[in-house]
């Protein structure tokens, strides 16, 4: 029997293939793409370089590698490394380079539902009450937590948000979500204001000093993109000047976007568009978040609670 060592490419090089298809045929991020290399890296790790071809791996090696990670790692994230190993192997199959998955039948643990973090309308109104728009960084900042609310965006989406992907007169910003999927979102009006002050006043000032002009709307302090991490650093820091003593993420204003506007009589379906969800059921969560505001307010107000 011929060794199929010598007669097939080295692990790296199914892996570049499966990539390269994630990224051309799928759209995905780097930040996805890195997250799928690592996770397949470790599995293939696990089995001590004793399988040399996609063909020799087994369930039971899947098993016994996903068993080994749930003794330390929290249900969600076996998930992830799961999807990963099974995509991968479902890709090979798909191309003929395998004739089964072997990680097809291996089932995902169960994970518990966590509501997203939200805010209530108040809170929100704190929170974008602290900024100080007097200042040309701070009319930055308002401007750009304003239409992270009003708009839903993810963090990600919202810092690569270009210039020419607004349109303040017709009142709606084009957005690029996952796997490069544009959406049209409706801005609200007092985003607007805010947003176009800002693009006249305040960020002339900030580009003033720079080298280069940037093509993003929101540029940091010396010109260049706002990253993830910044818009984190600030969000945080208005969220203790308001007091919010809730866990704010980096997402809690789209949380909170897509709950009050359930609540306020929005139908799913528009908010699943709105938020960019290809699958309506991840839209639902919100439905649970929502359900949980009418029971505070009928255990608060209802005379036999």
């Amino acid at each position: 029997m011929e060794d199929k060592a010598m007669n097939s490419p080295h692990w790296d090089d199914w892996i570049d293939r499966f990539l390269s298809y994630l990224r051309v045929e799928r759209g995905l991020s780097d930040n996805s793409l890195e997250a799928y290399s690592r996770d397949i890296a470790n599995f293939l790790c696990s089995l001590n370089g004793e399988k040399t071809h996609p063909s020799d791996v087994s369930q039971e090696d899947v098993l016994k590698y996903i068993m080994a990670l749930s003794r330390y790692k929290a249900p969600r994230s076996v998930a992830q490394h799961l999807s990963a190993i099974k995509t991968f192997f479902r890709f090979l199959t798909s191309e003929g380079h395998i004739t089964s998955n072997p990680a097809r039948l291996v089932d995902s643990p169960k994970i518990p539902r966590t509501l997203p973090d939200t805010l209530s309308v108040k809170e929100v109104e704190r929170l974008l009450g602290a900024v100080n728009p007097n200042t040309t960084l701070g009319l930055r900042d308002q401007a750009m937590l304003e239409l992270a609310y009003a708009t839903g965006m993810r963090v990600s989406e919202l810092v690569g948000v270009k210039l020419q992907d607004i349109n303040l007169e017709t009142g709606f910003v084009r957005v690029m979500g996952k796997g490069r999927k544009e959406r049209l979102v409706p801005i609200g009006s007092r985003a607007r204001e805010v947003v176009k002050k800002y693009i006249s006043e305040s960020r002339p000032q900030i580009l003033k000093g720079s080298s280069a002009q940037s093509p993003y709307l929101f540029v940091n302090a010396r010109g260049g993109q706002l990253s993830r991490q910044g818009f984190w650093k600030i969000l945080k820091g208005y969220v203790l000047k308001a007091g919010v003593r809730k866990k704010v993420s980096p997402h809690s204003l789209r949380h909170s976007f897509a709950s009050h506007l359930l609540e306020g009589g929005a139908d799913l379906r528009s908010v699943q568009v709105m938020l960019g969800h290809s699958d309506i059921a991840t839209t639902q969560i919100y439905t649970h978040v929502t359900g949980e505001r009418l029971r505070e307010i009928h255990e608060q107000c209802h005379p036999r609670p």
